[in-house]
């Protein structure tokens, strides 16, 4: 079941990447054109999230299909933690900016309000995935870059009882 319901979750991940990119994108150029300060640390961080987030996702789909070596279940899991934990820093972070500000008015700061409500579902998705992936392993079916939880079966020599 576990792998059925894994790429819909991927395809959403890659979604709501391209959508926080877009929206951070769009805040942050809105700081740099309109105001007279650089935008804010929260946001440039919630533009490299979800390029990493879509670096990882190349490597988590591409990898066991097509350079099973270069694929290790630790080195998946790993991508899962990172981008759940980067997904939950950046949403929380830009989300106690939004808090503090005095004002917020304008199609910046509903773009800015989406962003962090998105980042919250990437966070969600990464979340979700990263437990598949870490129970899977966990149970010993995740082995040489394919999730598959048949045991793998080696072929064996057999002895005929007349040469012994």
């Amino acid at each position: 079941m576990a792998i059925k319901l894994l790429l819909p979750l991927r395809i959403a991940q890659g979604v709501f990447s391209i959508i926080v990119l877009g929206l951070s994108g769009y805040v942050a150029h809105w700081y740099n054109a309109d105001t007279l300060t650089a935008s804010p640390s929260q946001v440039n961080f919630l533009i490299f999230v979800p390029i990493f987030s879509l670096i990882a996702l190349a490597y988590l789909e591409l990898a066991p299909r097509f350079m099973a070596k270069a694929s290790h279940p630790y080195g998946h899991l790993a991508f899962e933690a990172l981008n759940t934990l980067f997904y939950f820093a950046g949403f929380i972070a830009l989300a106690a900016f939004l808090g503090k500000l005095l004002f917020c008015r304008g199609s910046v700061c509903g773009a800015a309000r989406a962003d962090a409500v998105f980042a919250a579902f990437s966070f969600l998705l990464w979340t979700g995935t990263s437990t598949l992936l870490a129970m899977e392993i966990f149970k010993g079916g995740f082995r040489s870059g394919t999730m598959d939880s048949r045991p793998k079966m080696a072929m064996k020599e057999t002895v005929n009882p007349e040469n012994v």
